[in-house]
């Protein structure tokens, strides 16, 4: 398959959007930095009448800040742990997870015993600087704050936890790891359900789904208008299923090039 340039896209595909979901690193970023551009697309796009939710696998405390000061409508974090919605109207955060808290306590003991053979198998590799904020992944850091390893390595350590019974994704950075059925899609399709009342069945060809790594292929087969970030290029043999389109730039400036054909359509 291949992806179609997202200048092609045709006007009705992106007349017909009604929420934007986007993936964070390396798609609203760029070299670990969020640029203004990108935040300023967020907020042009929720203007315009769009919800906007990032679906990431970054922590708790991540998401958190991210649904109480962004111009966004909430936060998937973790993978699809929870999700999180600041009310303006009541000034309070609604968290919603996916497990109980005993769940998550328990789940985090196994999945740390499991990180510890992963570290002594795979030198170089290292848990995540962000696994502080987290409530129900681990987080592997394979690329981020390390020196890159190769994404072999990066699958062989996937393998390590599923070979454990763990669910394990691969993203531009990490791999992350949790025990449960919930994922980036499960609880996407949750929280515009029960927030906006928004069916990701039967709406799905007017969801957008950006992103730009192997943990985004599960969206890209749901939605059937999922956008690729220019730098998804190296990761398009490791993953099932692709996105429709992609973006000419890479990270945010690709994330800005999206709202700009996406605002000029509408």
């Amino acid at each position: 398959m291949s992806l179609i340039p997202l200048a092609e896209a045709p006007r009705e595909v992106l007349r017909r959007f009604i929420a934007v979901l986007t993936d964070i690193d390396d798609t609203l970023t760029l070299h670990g930095r969020l640029p203004p551009i990108a935040f300023a697309a967020l907020d042009r796009l929720r203007a315009a009448g769009l919800k906007v939710v990032p679906i990431t696998g970054r922590p708790a405390g991540w998401c958190d800040m991210i649904a109480r000061q962004w111009p966004v409508d909430g936060a998937v974090g973790e993978n699809g742990a929870f999700y999180f919605r600041y009310d303006d109207a009541s000034r309070k955060m609604i968290r919603v997870y996916a497990q109980s808290a005993e769940e998550r306590a328990i789940n985090m003991a196994r999945l740390r015993a499991i990180s510890l053979r992963v570290l002594k198998e795979f030198p170089g590799s290292a848990i995540a600087s962000d696994q502080a904020y987290r409530e129900i992944d681990v987080a592997i850091d394979f690329c981020e704050d390390v020196p890159a390893l190769p994404l072999s390595i990066a699958q062989k350590i996937a393998d390590v936890f599923i070979g454990e019974g763990a669910q394990a994704k691969i993203s531009s950075i990490h791999v992350n790891a949790w025990f449960g059925s919930h994922d980036k899609l499960t609880m996407s399709a949750r929280f515009l359900k029960e927030v906006f009342e928004i069916d990701s069945e039967i709406d799905s060809a007017k969801i957008a789904y950006l992103g730009d790594s192997p943990n985004d292929a599960p969206m890209f087969a749901k939605f059937p208008n999922g956008v690729g970030i220019a730098n998804i290029k190296p990761f398009i043999n490791m993953m099932e299923h692709l996105p429709r389109y992609v973006t000419k730039a890479e990270g945010g400036l690709g994330f800005a090039e999206f709202a700009d054909v996406v605002l000029a359509a509408r």
